[in-house]
Formats: C-alpha cells, structure tokens, sequence
C-alpha cells in the first residue's frame, strides 16, 4: 500500500475480528513505532519516528492477547535488539486492561494493545521545562506511525489517552513518577 492510501484510509478503529496477528505483523508494528532505522551510533540510535534530540522518552509495552506463537502477557519492547520480554502474564489480563482504561471494552478485545511509557529524565537534562511539550509531541508521532503501519497490513488501531493513571502504571508495573503510562493503543484486524 502507498502512503497515499495509507494516509486516506487511516480512521480509528475500535472493532476487530476475533483473529490473531501474526508474529510477523507484530514485528512489522514495532518496528515501525520505535524500530531503528539502522544501526545504532555512538550515544544514538535513529529510530522510524522523529524524537526531540534523538532522546525517545518512550518505553513500548504490550498487553498481547491474541499473536500467534505468542502467550498471554505483558511484554516490552527492546529496539535495540528488536526483541520483546515477557515482563510478566497476569491473569484476567484482558479485564485488568479494560479496567485500566476506565471501562473501554475494545482496548481487551484486540489482539495487541500498545501501551507507551514516558521516562521524562530522558528529556529533561536536555529540554527542562519545555520536556514535557515534546512528550507530548512525541507521542503523536508514535501513535501516528502506528496508525499508518496497520492501514498496510489490514490492521486498525485507535488511540486512547483516557484511562485511569494509577491503575494503567500499576498493571506495567512501572512507579508513576520516573516512568509512567502516557498513552495506549489497542490493534486487531479489521472488521
């Protein structure tokens, strides 16, 4: 698929069919939200979205529900590597989820929902105050990438800012302060 058509087809989705996302699709996913686009240089790695300074403030979760190959769970990302960890595999995964983001059934009902983390120290020795803007900012690029990259393989996502912060930092396991959930996205194939 061209971006053209990527671009125009691109919508919100938050129906999805009862079928897996393949190991490769996943990839393919993560790659194009905080893959690298070669390898990394000294102190450096350029990924396929923009990052102010080239800090990517953003650590990628995933509450993985139906990915072929792969088991229930909460699992991060590593770009470097490009590799995921199985951070651990909770049960009622996909009720502690829709809890979390304040009763959204959809965001259970996907194959994958991404879940990004902000660590804003990775900003702030840079940006200070003005950090927390290119957060933001950031985050829009990520999402968007997302958005487009499943446009290409039959996929639909819709992104998800509202959602209750200590339960959302609690299911990852993540402090709330130092890092923290900043955004979610739940993917699963068209309906």
């Amino acid at each position: 698929m061209d971006i053209k058509t990527a671009i125009a087809q691109r919508k919100s989705r938050r129906r999805y069919l009862d079928s897996p996302l393949s190991l490769d699709e996943l990839s393919f996913l993560l790659w194009a939200t905080q893959g690298l686009r070669g390898r990394p240089h000294v102190g450096r790695a350029c990924r396929t979205v923009p990052s102010a300074g080239c800090r990517h403030a953003f650590e990628t979760y995933l509450a993985l529900f139906h990915v072929q190959g792969l088991e229930q769970g909460i699992y991060r990302y590593l770009p470097l590597s490009h590799q995921l960890l199985l951070e651990y595999a909770p049960d009622n995964l996909q009720q502690k989820v829709i809890e979390a983001a304040l009763g959204q059934i959809f965001v259970g009902k996907s194959a994958v929902t991404f879940i990004w983390t902000a660590i804003p120290y990775r900003m702030e020795w840079r940006y200070g105050a003005a950090s927390y803007k290119v957060i933001a900012i950031d985050a829009g690029h990520v999402c968007q990438n997302l958005y487009l990259a499943c446009e290409t393989i039959s996929a639909g996502t819709c992104a998800v800012a509202a959602y209750d912060q200590k339960r959302a930092d609690q299911l990852l396991r993540v402090d709330g302060d130092g890092e923290f959930v900043i955004y979610m996205a739940p993917v699963g194939k068209k309906s």
